[in-house]
């Protein structure tokens, strides 16, 4: 009976931990694509000779940015 009791609450904990886990990468991969990936994307475009396609790509950003802390 306690062995049970024990794997229930092992079983329990551990999906509590993994749950905290995917949220905390989750939240870091947003961290490094807004601050690391998006700028370079940008910048490559533009001294690749698409500035029409990274400034639309930049306001779209805005916009959304602005909007979502609101």
């Amino acid at each position: 009976m306690m062995s049970l009791l024990f794997i229930i609450l092992f079983v329990y904990i551990f999906g509590k931990l993994a749950g905290f886990a995917l949220r905390a990468t989750w939240s870091i991969m947003k961290v490094v694509f807004f601050f690391i990936f998006l700028p370079f994307a940008l910048v490559s475009l533009v001294l690749g000779g698409l500035l029409y396609v990274a400034l639309p790509i930049l306001v779209f950003i805005g916009i959304i940015s602005l909007l979502a802390n609101a």
